[in-house]
């Protein structure tokens, strides 16, 4: 059974914010809020509670996994990216967007894409995922949390627990959210494709 915690979307309970965080680093899978739906995430050196998160979703290894980072300095350990594309990236952070960018040698194989050893990185915009990583002082491996046979995000923390209360380890009530997942770029070559369109506006990357 998994451990409920209702958090203040506005003002983070920070009690509940390091227990949240002392449950990651002991394994566990967590679902908590983003400002695009709720993500399900664990620590990124985490083999097992990753392999937990791929059978929630049912994706596989080859699957665009995201490091969800507190800031910008964050971004810049785990992934190579050019003056351009920082200062586009920095422009539009926080925010609902996934930008897929080369790995660095910080970010673990297992999360790399296989044939391409990109990454996902993501700033979110949410209150309780910002005090989350402050506390944890790392990024979270993190995917949105679509459930098979799903085409968008799990919006509903009550929905959420009926259905996931046995195979993670803690939910995160933070508030009823939109459906809509990230929009996702590609920087990882130099140039800017749009890989899914969602939340984000993609104009300013056009």
């Amino acid at each position: 059974m998994s451990q409920f915690f209702y958090i203040h979307p506005e003002n983070p309970q920070a009690r509940l914010i390091k227990q949240a965080c002392e449950l990651i680093h002991k394994g566990a899978v967590v679902v908590y809020p983003t400002d695009s739906g709720y993500s399900i995430g664990c620590h990124m050196n985490d083999k097992a509670a990753l392999e937990q998160v791929c059978r929630v979703r049912q994706i596989g290894k080859d699957h665009n996994f995201t490091l969800m980072c507190r800031d910008m300095s964050e971004l810049s350990e785990y992934a190579k990216v050019d003056n351009t594309s920082f200062r586009m990236i920095k422009n539009n952070t926080p925010g609902p967007y996934t930008f897929i960018l080369k790995a660095t040698k910080e970010v673990p194989k297992r999360l790399q894409n296989p044939k391409r050893r990109t990454i996902g990185i993501r700033v979110p915009d949410n209150k309780i995922a910002l005090a989350l990583l402050e506390e944890l002082g790392e990024p979270l491996m993190s995917s949105t949390l679509i459930l098979p046979g799903a085409l968008v995000a799990e919006s509903n923390p009550d929905d959420i627990r009926d259905e996931l209360e046995k195979q993670v380890g803690l939910i995160i009530h933070g508030g009823f959210l939109g459906e809509q997942p990230t929009t996702v770029i590609d920087m990882s070559e130099n140039e800017n494709i749009i890989v899914r369109e969602g939340s984000g506006d993609t104009r300013p990357f056009i």
